[in-house]
C-alpha cells in the first residue's frame, strides 16, 4: 500500500513539473511541495499561479508547544502587512498553517499573536526568493520550553482583558498602516483601562521610541519593568532607548542582562552586538553578531553583511569575503550579488 501511495505522489509531482516547465534545482522541487501543501489549505496552488515559483507568497507553520493553563486552547493568529497592501489576518486552525498571497514585493511584516497579545514579529524582505517560508514556535504554559531556539514563551503573556482587546486591535491595525500616532493613542487607551498591563506599557514604549519620543518611551518602559521586572521585550526596548540616546555603555549592560533572561533569543544578541559596534568594541560586537547568526542562521543572514563591513574597516578583506560567501549561500538572489561576487573574487 505504501509503495502505491509513494508511486501516486511521484506521478503527481512529475505531472506538475511537466506543467510548469523544467526546474534544474532539486531544492526547487522541495520548495514547490512545501508551498503547495501549506497554501493549498487556503485555496492557493502556487505552482500553477506562475512558472518557476515566481508568484510571491509568504507561508509557514506556527507550532504550539507546552500545556495551556486549565486545558484552554489558545487562539493563535498571524497578520501580514506591508506598505502597499492592506493588512491580512489569519486565525490558525488545527494544522497551524498560514499563507498570504502578496500583491507586490514591498518589505513586509509578520506578526503572531496569542489570545490577542503579540508574541512575535518578523520582517519579510523584498529581496530574495519570491516565496518565503517563515515558521514559528509558541510555547504556552509555564515557560519551561522557552530556552529552545526560536521558541516564544507565553510566560510574558498578560491575562486577556475584554476591555482592552479592542484597543490592542486598533493599535495593531494602526501600526501595520504605519500610523504611529494612532497606535500610540490606542496603546495609551490600553494602559489607561488596565494600568497593570506590562505588555501594553512595553508596546507603548516601543511605539514612542519609533516616534523618537525618548523621554516618554523611557517612562513607559520603566513602568513595564516595574510591573514585571523579568519582561525581556521591555529590556530590549530599554536598551534601544539608551542606544538612541547614544548611551552605549548603558545599552550594552541592558542587552547583556536581557541575554541572561533570553539566552537563545537571536534578536537579543543582535542588539548587543550592534551596541558593542556603536561603542567601537569591534571584537565583542563580532562575537555577539555571530552568536545571533548561530541561533537564527536565515533570519539573521543580513548580519553577515555587517560583519563583512566590519572586517573591511579592520583591513581584513579575506574575512570580509568569507562573510559575503556565507550571505550569498543564504540569500542567493540579493540585488548586490554581482558586487559581492566581485569582492570575493578579488579577495580569495
Amino acid at each position: 500500500m505504501g509503495q502505491i501511495v509513494a508511486t501516486a505522489k511521484q506521478f503527481l509531482r512529475y505531472r506538475i513539473v511537466a506543467f510548469i516547465g523544467f526546474l534544474a534545482l532539486a531544492g526547487a522541487v522541495e520548495t514547490r511541495a512545501q508551498v503547495d501543501d501549506i497554501c493549498g489549505e487556503f485555496g492557493y496552488m502556487a505552482t500553477l499561479d506562475a512558472p518557476r515559483l515566481t508568484a510571491p507568497y509568504v507561508y509557514g507553520r506556527v507550532r504550539v508547544v507546552g500545556s495551556p493553563p486549565a486545558g484552554k486552547v489558545p487562539k493563535v493568529a498571524v497578520t501580514y502587512s506591508n506598505r502597499s497592501q492592506s493588512p491580512e489576518r489569519i486565525t490558525l486552525g488545527r494544522s497551524g498553517n498560514y499563507c498570504f498571497r502578496l500583491t507586490n514585493r514591498s518589505d513586509g511584516m509578520l506578526v503572531v499573536d496569542v489570545d490577542g497579545v503579540e508574541v512575535a514579529r518578523r520582517q519579510v524582505a523584498s529581496f530574495g526568493p519570491p516565496q518565503v517560508r517563515e515558521d514559528f514556535e509558541v510555547s504556552v504554559g509555564d515557560g519551561s520550553n522557552a530556552e529552545r531556539t526560536g521558541v516564544i514563551s507565553s510566560k510574558y503573556l498578560y491575562p486577556r482583558n475584554e476591555r482592552t482587546a479592542p484597543f490592542y486591535k486598533q493599535a495593531a491595525e494602526a501600526e501595520a498602516a504605519k500610523d504611529l500616532a494612532a497606535a500610540t493613542k490606542a496603546l495609551e487607551a490600553v494602559v489607561r483601562e488596565d494600568a497593570k498591563d506590562f505588555v501594553g506599557w512595553g508596546l507603548l514604549a516601543g511605539v514612542l521610541l519609533e516616534r523618537k519620543m525618548l523621554s516618554e518611551a523611557d517612562a513607559a518602559v520603566r513602568r513595564s519593568l516595574e510591573l514585571k521586572v523579568e519582561y525581556a521585550p521591555a529590556w530590549l526596548t530599554a536598551g534601544r532607548i539608551r542606544s538612541a540616546q547614544k548611551q552605549y555603555a548603558a545599552a550594552i549592560e541592558i542587552f547583556k542582562h536581557a541575554a541572561t533572561l533570553e539566552p537563545k533569543n537571536a534578536r537579543v544578541h543582535q542588539l548587543l552586538g550592534e551596541a558593542y559596534l556603536l561603542a567601537k568594541q569591534g571584537t565583542l560586537g563580532a562575537e555577539a553578531l555571530n552568536k545571533a547568526i548561530e541561533l537564527d542562521p536565515l533570519g539573521m543572514a543580513e548580519l553577515h553583511l555587517q560583519l563583512a563591513h566590519l572586517y573591511q574597516l579592520a583591513k581584513a578583506p579575506a574575512l570580509a569575503a568569507a562573510e559575503y560567501k556565507k550571505f550569498l549561500a543564504k540569500i542567493p538572489d540579493h540585488p548586490d550579488k554581482a558586487k559581492f561576487e566581485k569582492f570575493i573574487k578579488d579577495n580569495p
